[in-house]
């Protein structure tokens, strides 16, 4: 009897230990399933992280504007998000687009250009620049000189600036594939336009329950820097390079999109955007076009800019004030890390995180230090006694005589 107790004892526990078994095995087949699933889709992701990030932070900056159009046509989503997306097409597709297409036939002219001026030699000065008063005829002196002297400079400079040519050739796909991305991210913003406001509702009562109230202020303050990084710095270096492609267009300027690419990206270093144009002018200057020439300066000093100097201070002054060398380690290591994209991503993750780096510390420094527990006072002396007597109990023993 005794034996065949033993014995179902033993079948059951080895029953139990076999479902037990089964569980765990079920679970860690279940647990690499979901990791494999996973990792499959970081790899599907992979080549538009980038796209994807930018086109969050396009998003990001630009909802109030989606908004206001989303309140114009009466909540039709659709139509707001494909509107959105033509304006974002417009303002980043089309001038990089252009560009990319034309970038070979643009080095090429250079370079021809180039061999031109190194075999007929530099154009002498125009008559008019003999005229200026005081000046005038020792800058016309100091041009015929050097125009003597440019060909052992000339030669000196081709293979170098072949070096660069070779170079820029060779990176267009680089630069195609930037555009690529742009156009993807375009693509994804339009989603995101049209189904991101319960994405981003979830996304904040998520971080409000990790974070608290301080959760709200900490998206406040990515909010404000995004939108300051967006419209100081990427919108303004792209309104520069707006306003002055339309400059080399009137004035008759040789590649005017290429010219206008080169200001929006000079636009983020300080005085960048006025060797563009100040080179345009000289240009004109020295191919006789002295009335253009002129206006280019004019238009170069008010409109140029002027976006620079008067239009990204107030912006920026609404916002988080981030230090030049952020932004331009942004601009450095977005394109190191994202390629072509990364001159809109770079600058815009590094702000965030300076900004947020920058809150927290402040709110540890405000943050008073744990006081710690007040000394136990004494206890109190028996009522009707003078603190400082000794009320020590007299001793029993008698007195010595």
């Amino acid at each position: 009897m005794d034996n065949s107790r033993i014995l179902t004892s033993f079948q059951g526990a080895n029953r139990r230990g076999m479902v037990k078994n089964q569980r765990t095995i079920e679970q860690i087949a279940g647990i690499a399933l979901i990791v494999a699933i996973v990792m499959g889709c970081v790899l599907v992701l992979r080549p538009f992280i980038s796209a994807i990030l930018w086109a969050a932070i396009l998003c990001f900056a630009t909802w109030p504007v989606h908004e206001l159009l989303l309140r114009w046509l009466r909540g039709r989503r659709n139509l707001a998000a494909g509107i959105m997306t033509i304006l974002l097409s417009l303002v980043l597709i089309i001038p990089f687009l252009v560009v990319g297409l034309t970038l070979t036939d643009n080095v090429r002219g250079a370079m021809s250009q180039f061999d031109s001026y190194r075999e007929t030699g530099i154009p002498g000065p125009p008559d008019w620049v003999a005229k200026i008063p005081l000046v005038g005829q020792k800058i016309s002196d100091y041009w015929l000189e050097s125009t003597v002297d440019a060909k052992p400079v000339l030669d000196w400079l081709k293979p170098r600036l072949q070096t660069v040519g070779l170079w820029l050739l060779n990176h267009s796909l680089d630069f195609a594939r930037g555009v690529f991305q742009l156009v993807i991210s375009v693509l994804i913003a339009f989603f995101l336009y049209r189904d991101g406001e319960n994405l981003v509702v979830r996304l904040r009562t998520g971080f409000e329950r990790i974070s608290g109230d301080y959760g709200r202020h900490l998206m406040d303050v990515v909010k404000t820097t995004v939108r300051s990084v967006v419209y100081g710095v990427i919108g303004t270096g792209l309104a520069q390079g707006l306003v002055g492609g339309i400059g080399f267009l009137i004035a008759g300027v040789p590649s005017p999109m290429l010219l206008a690419v080169l200001t929006f990206f000079f636009s983020f270093i300080p005085f960048g955007p006025p060797i563009i144009w100040i080179g345009a002018s000289i240009w004109l200057f020295v191919q006789n076009h002295v009335g253009w020439g002129i206006f280019m300066v004019v238009y170069g000093v008010l409109a140029i800019s002027s976006v620079d100097n008067v239009v990204k201070p107030i912006i920026i002054s609404r916002g988080s004030k981030l230090p030049f060398i952020v932004m331009f380690i942004g601009v450095l290591g977005g394109v190191a890390t994202f390629g072509f994209i990364g001159i809109f991503i770079g600058p815009t993750l590094l702000a965030v995180g300076f900004s947020l780096i920058q809150e927290i510390l402040e709110k540890r420094r405000q943050t008073p230090a744990p006081q710690t527990c007040p000394p136990v006072p004494d206890a109190p002396s028996p009522q009707g006694t003078d603190p400082g007597t000794d009320v020590t109990p007299p001793s029993s023993d008698p007195k010595p005589a």
